[in-house]
C-alpha cells in the first residue's frame, strides 16, 4: 500500500495538463458518438470560467462545426455576460445561438413570486427601482451551526437594507430563481434534440459534490466533462487552452440576483484557492490539524470547514439521486 503524501498546497495542481486534457476530449468523443450516437455538442456559454473551459473542451474533442454555444440572457443578467460569451465563442470558431429567457420567466411568474418574497422581509423593496441579493455573511472558519441567509436590497436612493431571511421567504426566492435554470436547461435540449445534439454540462467538482447546483437545471445534461475538477485545475485548464484573458480575470458570479454577486458570498464562504485545498484535505482523509498546519489556520477553525462540507453532502445528496423507481 502507497504511503499517503504529506499535506501540502500543491497536492491538487495537476501533474499533466496536456494528459488530463487528452483523456477529458478522448471521453468526450467516444461518449457523444459512440455512447450517446449523437452528431456533435450543445454548451450554454455565460462568460464563465467554467462553461468556457466545457467549451473549449467540446471544440477540441469534436471540432467547432460540431459544437453550438447558447446564449441565454434575462432580465437580471449582466451584460458582460453576453459579451464574454461571444468573445468567447469568436475565440473558438463556434455558431452562436441567443435566446432571450424573460418571457419564458415572466410567463413562469420567476420575478413576481422572487420579488413577494423578498417584500415580505423588507416592504420597501421596489423591484422597478431597486436592486438585491441574497448572501451568507457568516465566515465559515467560525461557523459550526448551519449557515443563515440574508437579503440585502440596494435602493435607488444609494441606501442599503439587510435582513436575515425567515425559511420561507428563503425557500421562495430560491424556488422561484430556480426556474432561470430549469428553463434554460429545456432550451438547452431544443437545441440539442432540433440537432441531433448532446447537451454538455458546465459543472465542476464543488458545483456537484457540495449541491451547488439546480436539479433538472444546470444539474440536467447528457455528459459533465469537468465535474471530476477543482475550481483552480478549471482554470489551470483554461490557461492551456487559451480561453480569453478577460474571462479567467472575471470574478466567478451566480449572474441570478438583479445585484451583483459573488459565488464566494452566496454559497461556498471561502475563497476557491483555500476550499480547494481544504475539501481535497477533508476527502483523503487529511486530520485538522495536518491541514491547519500547512494552511495557517487553527485546528478549530479547519475542523468548522469540514463540518461544514460533510452537512452540504448530506443536505444536498437528494440533487444527486436519479429518479426512485419502484418494482415489483
Amino acid at each position: 500500500m502507497s504511503q499517503k503524501a504529506n499535506f501540502s498546497r500543491d497536492l491538487i495542481k495537476l501533474k499533466n495538463i496536456e494528459q488530463v486534457i487528452s483523456e477529458i476530449t478522448e471521453r468526450l468523443q467516444n461518449d457523444v458518438f459512440n455512447i450517446l450516437r449523437r452528431k456533435g455538442a450543445i454548451v450554454g456559454i455565460s462568460g464563465g470560467i467554467d462553461s468556457s473551459v466545457t467549451l473549449a473542451l467540446a471544440v477540441k474533442a469534436l471540432g467547432a462545426d460540431r459544437v453550438i454555444g447558447i446564449i441565454m440572457p434575462e432580465n437580471d443578467s449582466s451584460d458582460d455576460s453576453k459579451n464574454l460569451a461571444l468573445q468567447l465563442a469568436e475565440k473558438f470558431g463556434v455558431k452562436t445561438i441567443e435566446e432571450n429567457m424573460t418571457p419564458a420567466l415572466e410567463g413562469f411568474g420567476c420575478y413576481k413570486r422572487r420579488d413577494e418574497a423578498v417584500r415580505s422581509v423588507i416592504p420597501k423593496f421596489n423591484p422597478e427601482t431597486d436592486k438585491f441579493k441574497i448572501e451568507i455573511k457568516q465566515s465559515i472558519l467560525n461557523m459550526k451551526l448551519p449557515p443563515v441567509f440574508n437579503a440585502t436590497v440596494y435602493f435607488a436612493d444609494e441606501t442599503t437594507e439587510s435582513k436575515m431571511l425567515p425559511m420561507k421567504a428563503y425557500l421562495q426566492i430560491v424556488a422561484a430563481s430556480n426556474f432561470k435554470q430549469r428553463s434554460r436547461m429545456s432550451m438547452l435540449y431544443y437545441h440539442a434534440e432540433a440537432n441531433h445534439f448532446a447537451v454538455i454540462g458546465t459543472p465542476n467538482k464543488h458545483e456537484v459534490k457540495q449541491g451547488f447546483f439546480v436539479k433538472y437545471g444546470d444539474g440536467g445534461a447528457d455528459i459533465m466533462p469537468i465535474g471530476h475538477l477543482y475550481k483552480t485545475q478549471v482554470y489551470e485548464l483554461a490557461e492551456f487552452l487559451e480561453v480569453p484573458k478577460t474571462i479567467i480575470d472575471r470574478t466567478p458570479t451566480t449572474d441570478t440576483y438583479p445585484a451583483e454577486q459573488t459565488q464566494e458570498d452566496f454559497f461556498y464562504q471561502l475563497p476557491f484557492e483555500t476550499m480547494d485545498i481544504l475539501w481535497y484535505g477533508w476527502e483523503n482523509g487529511y486530520s485538522a490539524e495536518e491541514v491547519a498546519k500547512e494552511m495557517g489556520y487553527s485546528p478549530e477553525e479547519i475542523s468548522n470547514v469540514f463540518i461544514n462540507f460533510e452537512r452540504k453532502m448530506k443536505t444536498t445528496d437528494y440533487l444527486r439521486m436519479p429518479p426512485i423507481h419502484f418494482s415489483k
